[in-house]
């Protein structure tokens, strides 16, 4: 199984849902939500937001489509 690394972090779970199924229709495999790694542990929160994690090797691309996706998603 691939090593992830967090590529950036999000506010609210439902930005953090939407932006992982968006980076899925591009071909990445980002981490699901669930339980983080750690079972029974749902879905670590921290102060600092909701992170998003990739795999080592798709993280520079990924990490530049996220961000675009994320300042499209909060634009109004």
């Amino acid at each position: 199984m691939p090593g992830y690394q967090i590529a950036l972090k999000v506010e609210t779970e439902v930005v953090a849902r939407n932006l992982i199924v968006a980076l899925k229709a591009y071909g990445f495999h980002p981490m699901e939500g669930g339980d983080g790694g750690f079972p029974g542990a749902r879905g670590l929160i921290s102060s600092e937001g909701i992170p998003i994690a990739l795999p080592e090797e798709e993280l520079a691309d990924g990490k530049l489509l996220a961000e675009s996706l994320l300042k499209e998603m909060l634009a109004r």
